[in-house]
């Protein structure tokens, strides 16, 4: 199977730094060139600053992808299902190139970030930078664990990459969401504990999740931990990690699967709710402002790229 991302399915890490690009017009072939090369720099860094087990992972966006690749498309990318129901929606943004850089050492986040910046140019337009950060232990800022659910271990590879089966063009490839929540914390925190516990289903501070008949229908993980016909729990790998400032704090959702159906369903099921119009009350506390689609190709196809054109003036090795 071709090489996955490593950052796909990699271990958490303290520190993220999240690139929101647009291309700008006739760029393309000086993207894809830029883009083949950033492997081999996330690489040289890793090596450099070994302590701060450093991954990165490369996106390109569903509304993108056939001006960047018309050649071919993975089976399945498509826009981001946009929802709304009442007060709870999922918007849709124009991105069409997504990098995500992740460290245990901020300022080795912001030199790559910065170096990324400096090999695209001025083929891109950054609309959006975020910088996220590990909540104590792996917590979101609502004081809950955040990805119980989320594959461990080898797992992860099974639920996060594209098959042969699946797909065997983009096979070592994975389909992308992203969602940048802003959290009301202030009305958040008006709750009492228990009441916090029963919207989300688990309790706050062992992480116990609720005995199914004892979960309000509202509850998050009632709506977001669903199964499908067969029985068999619907996976995504879980990337997300809390960012924010005194004025502004959320969660930066990132989500990884080797099919965009799974993430598709447990968005509609927290925004339209079951049959009885049970939603996700979690919902109340917080609000996604963006949201994504990409898809993350192999190592091995965006090497295919790094011939498209001469590449002048940058060098990627790390400075000294």
């Amino acid at each position: 199977m071709a090489r996955e991302q490593f950052g796909i399915c990699a271990e958490p890490n303290l520190h993220g730094s999240y690139l929101l690009f647009n291309a700008l017009d006739s760029k393309n072939a000086f993207i894809r060139t830029a883009l083949s090369r950033l492997p081999a720099l996330f690489e040289d860094y890793a090596d450099q600053f070994s302590e701060a087990n450093l991954t990165a992972v490369i996106a390109i966006g569903a509304n993108y992808w056939d001006e960047f690749y018309p050649q071919a498309r993975p089976i399945c990318l498509s826009a981001f299902p946009a929802m709304s129901s009442d007060d709870r929606s999922a918007p849709a943004s124009s991105i069409d190139i997504y990098i995500e850089i992740r460290s245990d050492r901020c300022d080795v986040n912001h030199i790559v970030s910065s170096k990324v910046c400096q090999l695209l140019a001025d083929s891109v337009e950054l609309i959006e930078h975020i910088q996220a950060f590990r909540f104590l232990d792996g917590r979101d800022l609502t004081g809950f664990v955040d990805g119980t659910e989320s594959p461990q271990g080898m797992h992860r590879r099974e639920v996060a990459l594209v098959k042969d089966v699946d797909d065997a063009a983009f096979t070592g490839g994975s389909y992308l969401h992203i969602q940048r929540y802003q959290h009301n914390l202030t009305l958040w925190n008006t709750l009492k504990k228990k009441e916090q516990e029963d919207v989300y289903g688990r309790t706050k501070l062992d992480n116990v999740e609720y005995e199914s008949d004892d979960k309000l229908l509202t509850a998050h993980t009632k709506r977001a931990n669903l199964k499908d016909e067969q029985g068999n729990p619907l996976e995504i790998v879980r990337q997300s990690m809390p960012y924010g400032n005194m004025k502004n704090q959320g969660l930066f959702f990132v989500s990884y699967c080797h099919s965009p159906k799974p993430f598709e369903i447990i968005l509609k099921s927290m925004i339209y709710g079951d049959e009885h119009g049970n939603v996700d009350h979690l919902l109340k506390y917080t609000q996604a402002e963006t949201g994504a689609a990409f898809f993350a190709p192999s190592l091995d196809f965006l090497a295919e790229f790094e011939d498209d054109m001469s590449y002048r003036g940058i060098s990627i090795e790390p400075s000294e």
